[in-house]
């Protein structure tokens, strides 16, 4: 195979180049064209560039970015791994709509991200028996009502393994993103679950073949996690560590955010308390009541849609008028699914939203849905 004609080739040594981070990358594929361009844009074409300073571009040229990227495209094609590019047709788009998603993941397993319903489990690595059957139970529930629901964990010791578990045993595929390469499983011990997974959802990292696990790995890899999904439930948590990092992140993406309550005395609910009493998460009170609060209920309220005399009255922008057109054709819809259906970043449809519902325009109902008042 003729490596230097396979987009992939860019695309992984794009994220290869040093001082080029998801950002940076997704500003010259904006200004440059696409990936391949930006390889065989010449020195002073790239100098041009407002913000790429001479020792970056040196990075860019060096013809050791494509020899690195080549290395890893043989490793990927050996293993049976696949890239997602931000441009790609099939990247996630509630990931997409994240302004620091990874401009290029790897994959290793079989799974449509973009399924109707997607739900990330959290928690610490020291889970008691309470946080293990609430796993359990909650996803045994799921797979009953919605048995194609996607379920997303950090493959780690405590709620994610016994999250990724849970899913597997009532077969819901489940996907593991690591903070590693793909030629690795950490922790090892986990290693049969994660074989186990890839037949039922897979494993997912933005890191290349021998990165190595490390804590800064670990919070990059947590954005993944809560960028990926509709909704997030944080099952156990000390008062800090990477799973309030993790709320705290889809917070900031506008995602759904859950905790499951614990008593005060008991070390590993106190961040899930903490999330609660802060309101950064709504109490867990019942898996039927997160179904409501998501709209997935068999029972969620539908009304057929009246235009209403006022609205006549009401000035729109052109934004806020798109968003009442495709309101006015459906019960209501997911900010993720609007953002989807109109091509606008979530963080951005956000504010627009906030606009109509000061107008009387719209209402936002429980699990982020929006419909016509």
């Amino acid at each position: 195979m003729n490596t230097s004609l396979d987009k992939r080739l860019y695309q992984i040594a794009l994220t290869q180049i040093s001082g080029v981070g998801d950002i940076t990358a997704r500003n010259l594929l904006q200004v440059v064209g696409d990936e391949e361009a930006i390889f065989k844009s010449g020195r002073k074409a790239l100098l041009n560039i407002q913000g790429l300073q001479s020792r970056l571009v040196d990075e860019i040229l060096s013809p050791q970015v494509l020899i690195d990227a080549e290395k890893e495209l043989n490793f990927i094609e050996k293993n049976n791994i696949s890239t997602y590019f931000i441009s790609d047709k099939n990247y996630p788009y509630r990931l997409k709509d994240c302004a620091d998603a990874p401009i290029l993941f790897y994959f290793k397993g079989k799974t449509d991200f973009n399924v109707e319903r997607v739900i990330s489990i959290v928690g610490t690595r020291n889970s008691t028996n309470y946080g293990n059957s609430f796993c359990d139970s909650f996803l045994e529930k799921i797979s009953l009502s919605l048995p194609d629901t996607l379920i997303i964990s950090g493959l780690a010791y405590g709620i994610d393994i016994n999250a990724h578990r849970a899913a597997l045993k009532y077969k819901l595929p489940t996907i593991g993103v690591l903070a590693h390469g793909l030629d690795i499983i950490y922790p090892s011990v986990h290693r049969n679950t994660a074989l186990e997974m890839i037949n039922n959802g897979g494993l997912l990292s933005e890191f290349q073949s021998k990165t190595e696990p490390d804590r800064f790995n670990f919070v990059r890899r947590n954005r993944i996690v809560a960028g990926m999904v509709d909704a997030i439930i944080v099952v156990e948590s000390d008062d800090k560590g990477g799973s309030l990092i993790t709320a705290e992140i889809a917070n900031s993406y506008c995602k759904d955010v859950f905790a499951v309550p614990g008593r005060m005395t008991d070390k590993y609910s106190r961040g899930c308390n903490k999330l609660i009493a802060s309101h950064k998460a709504d109490l867990f009170q019942s898996t039927e009541y997160f179904l409501q609060q998501m709209g997935w209920d068999d029972h969620s309220q539908k009304k057929k849609k009246m235009p209403r005399q006022q609205d006549l009255f009401i000035v729109l922008t052109s934004e806020e008028q798109l968003i009442v057109d495709k309101l006015t054709t459906m019960d209501s819809l997911h900010i993720d699914q609007l953002a989807r259906e109109l091509n606008i970043p979530a963080y951005q449809l956000f504010t627009t939203l906030l606009e109509l519902e000061m107008k009387g325009v719209i209402k936002n109902l429980p699990g982020n849905l929006y419909t016509l008042s």
